[in-house]
């Protein structure tokens, strides 16, 4: 598949891995480069000693294109620039901030830059930033989100239509049908993240593995709408639930055992940061199965509507 999406990230598959916070790391996102997609390591997590650890790790399990997000937000080292160009990588996406705070210095560096943007008006700011392209996130998606949320069938096709840079839809994605939607209305490229999250490679505790698998499409929670922080959409849990119903007054602080949830399996610890589309996963699965089912998929798709509605002459 070629597009100016693939032709950016030097990928077989225009299909990226969302840089998830302690999850998006060497273990997972190799194994998405190495079956064609395109990982991307967190700094989320603002650990950056483990992470050069992590690209360390990346450099060995595979030769292929890899990119690193800087989460402006999260991130408290103020030579971040030359941390993220030192290891070599071409693509970044920045997320959780202004555009303009790192856009200049990163594509003095020769990177190519995408923004992570939640509305129209975002997308409008990071485009006269400089930025090189976008990441489309609607409110549907798992993680921090925008507290007037606004849904990938709406969102993605109004910045595509007025805007002319390369975009990635991320929100809902989590096979070659929703892949086949995203590119129906404007993107070139897609991310997913809960789908990467329950994969066989993701680190993360099988009890989180199969809540995503159990999970229907009503059981995810949007935090947090009012503030003050972000907001966020998790799985329902009874934690959850609970916050859902009564706000905490530090909303961060609900993660503050996270771990105990991610690599723990204790549900009720933290907040399992989730999108509506865990209610279409159904399995967990090797990652290079994903992908390929993904793109057959894609392609079946979009050849059936073509043949279906397609008109000759």
């Amino acid at each position: 598949m070629k597009n100016r999406i693939t032709e950016i990230l030097g990928s077989r598959y225009p299909i990226l891995q969302a840089p998830m916070g302690w999850i998006a790391r060497a273990q997972l996102a190799s194994a998405v480069s190495n079956a064609g997609g395109f990982g991307i390591i967190e700094t989320s997590s603002g650990r950056l000693d483990e992470l050069r650890e992590e690209f360390v790790k990346m450099k060995t399990l595979t030769d292929k294109p890899w990119g690193i997000n800087v989460a402006q937000a999260f991130v408290r080292d103020p030579d971040i620039v030359s941390f993220v160009a030192d290891q070599g990588v071409k693509f970044v996406t920045t997320s959780a901030g202004d555009p303009n705070k790192y856009c200049e210095a990163l594509k003095g560096r020769g990177l190519t830059v995408f923004h992570v943007v939640p509305t129209l008006a975002a997308a409008q700011k990071a485009v006269a930033a400089g930025v090189d392209g976008l990441v489309v996130e609607g409110g549907e998606g798992g993680g921090f989100k925008n507290s007037r949320d606004v849904a990938t069938m709406v969102l993605l096709p109004l910045i595509c239509s007025k805007l002319g840079v390369p975009v990635i839809a991320a929100g809902g994605i989590t096979d070659g049908r929703s892949m086949a939607a995203a590119f129906a209305l404007g993107a070139e490229g897609v991310q997913m993240g809960t789908r990467m999250v329950s994969a066989a490679e993701s680190p993360v505790h099988r009890n989180w593995k199969d809540m995503i698998v159990n999970a229907k499409e009503t059981d995810t929670v949007f935090l947090n709408r009012q503030g003050p922080g972000p907001a966020l959409r998790a799985l329902r849990t009874e934690r959850t639930t609970r916050l859902e119903l009564e706000p905490p007054a530090n909303i961060m602080g609900e993660l503050a055992n996270a771990l105990d949830l991610y690599f723990g399996g204790d549900m009720e610890a933290a907040i399992a940061l989730s999108g509506q589309v865990a209610g279409r996963i159904e399995s967990v699965k090797p990652v290079a199965e994903i992908l390929a089912e993904t793109i057959a998929e894609f392609e079946a798709v979009t050849a059936e509507l073509g043949a279906k509605y397609g008109r000759a002459g």
